[in-house]
């Protein structure tokens, strides 16, 4: 860019050239100038999110008589734009920068003073009239839990309740067909279909209730607390009023933390939420797996379902397709399991008064959610709601499972019954031949104690 192309900014430190078409300041590119490390920004919810905070806290000082009504309604204009999603590029700040997350609310602070400047034809100060009552120490840990209170309960939950009902749908279509269990990944008792994927329900719904109570920790706000937690240059009315409104704006209820200088000193609700990431990451895992191996084959696998085939599988192979879906929940899985490792550690940094790796405790955060949303859909809609069940290869198995036997061990012994099994096994046959060859129970009495579907509903053999 030729010299033409810039404009010249002033900040506390100094004179800074910007891009004349650049909405934001001298401040922010010293940030693009120091902080050339990733290509990575925070994302647009967190941007959004910031922008609701900068408006809110205009009309927040406005009511308190701090901020004249011609700014106040500038700012807001201009936030708003924002938060409809306008301007995203104007914050190009990486987010590997000041820990404090200082370099992203200034971006903020100036894009939307020079935005409001420009509709109201007033000067507006970055610092003085949209950063009043604030401080980055405040803002950005309140943007934090208000981005992702916001994503949870828009995204994640009903992301996690439309997988929970989908599931429980299927389970209702599957009733009747039995499978040979598995524990060890070695055939074991007998279960229903239905009875594998109301358990995969429940650990959905498990992770659904287990974030819905994180959800609830993150409704505290550090908004108010300023530099360090003591409110300095912030009306004492300010946090209780600025809650007030943000939760009319949402339709969500904030409220002040009841300290905030462990709001401002610490990222400890961040990590536990993160945790609950972590846990319904691992419950997706387990189902992608499952679903993995009951569509393995088609021939040389366990070949119990057959996933819907979404593409190609082999750029060699033809006529191979692979599980893509659960293979891609798994990878996001492994994602949001490492973006944990890294909010605990970042979790670690706070330092006194103050957490110094906020912005990638943003970022990271924010990505699991998304990332969680998007994987419980297309688990939901392109592999459970899809997939058929092999009923010829459930029955097949089932006639050979040598653990079926398991259910004769209160009549004969577990001694009697383990021989039974092993020869069974040794040559092949099915455990009702060999069961009525070396016991006293004729074939009737057998077929019903040795029938698979009994044997899923519990119980002791009579």
């Amino acid at each position: 860019m030729s010299m033409s192309q810039f404009r010249v900014e002033s900040d506390s430190m100094g004179e800074v050239s910007v891009p004349k078409k650049a909405l934001y300041g001298a401040q922010t590119q010293r940030a693009l100038d120091n902080f050339q490390f990733s290509g990575l920004v925070m994302p647009k919810a967190f941007i959004e999110s910031l922008a609701l905070i900068k408006q809110t806290a205009a009309e927040t000082n406005a009511q308190l008589g701090l901020l004249d009504s011609q700014r106040c309604e500038a700012i807001v204009a201009a936030s708003q734009a924002i938060i409809d999603g306008k301007h995203l590029t104007e914050f190009p700040v990486d987010v590997f920068q000041t820990g404090s997350g200082t370099s992203t609310n200034m971006n903020a602070n100036e894009v939307i003073a020079r935005l409001a400047a420009q509709l109201s034809g007033l000067t507006i100060s970055a610092n003085d009239h949209v950063n009043m009552s604030q401080s980055s120490n405040d803002v950005i840990p309140t943007c934090i839990h208000l981005s992702a209170a916001l994503a949870i309960s828009k995204q994640l939950l009903p992301a996690l309740e439309h997988l929970t009902s989908l599931l429980e749908q299927k389970a209702v279509t599957l009733q009747g067909l039995v499978k040979t269990g598995r524990t060890h990944l070695m055939d074991a008792m007998p279960v229903s279909m239905s009875q594998v994927i109301l358990g995969w329900a429940w650990q959905v719904k498990q992770s659904q209730q287990r974030l819905t109570h994180g959800l609830q920790q993150l409704l505290s706000l550090a908004q108010g607390g300023t530099a360090v937690g003591t409110g300095v240059n912030a009306h004492e009315d300010f946090s209780a009023r600025f809650c007030t409104v943000l939760s009319a704006k949402t339709g969500v209820k904030f409220a002040q933390s009841q300290n905030l200088f462990c709001a401002i000193g610490s990222q400890d609700i961040a990590v536990s939420v993160s945790g609950e990431l972590k846990g319904c990451a691992v419950s997706l895992t387990k189902i992608a797996n499952d679903l993995r191996w009951m569509n393995s084959g088609p021939l040389a696998g366990l070949g119990e379902i057959a996933l819907p085939e979404l593409q190609p599988g082999s750029s060699i192979m033809p006529g191979k397709v692979n599980p893509v879906i659960p293979e891609a929940v798994a990878m996001i899985a492994a994602q949001v399991i490492g973006n944990d490792t890294c909010i605990t550690i970042a979790g670690q940094s706070s330092n006194f008064e103050l957490n110094v790796m906020l912005p990638v405790i943003a970022y990271n955060l924010l990505q699991s959610i998304e990332l969680l949303s998007n994987a419980s859909v297309a688990l939901a809609d392109k592999a459970i709601l899809g997939f058929t069940v092999n009923e010829h290869r459930l029955k097949q198995a089932l006639s050979l499972n040598p653990i079926l036997v398991t259910a004769l061990n209160p009549i004969i012994g577990y001694e009697n019954a383990a021989k039974i099994a092993k020869k069974a096994y040794e040559q092949h046959r099915p455990i009702i031949d060999v069961a009525e060859e070396e016991t006293n129970l004729d074939r009737a009495s057998l077929e019903a104690i040795l029938d698979p579907y009994k044997l899923t509903q519990g119980g002791i053999a009579k």
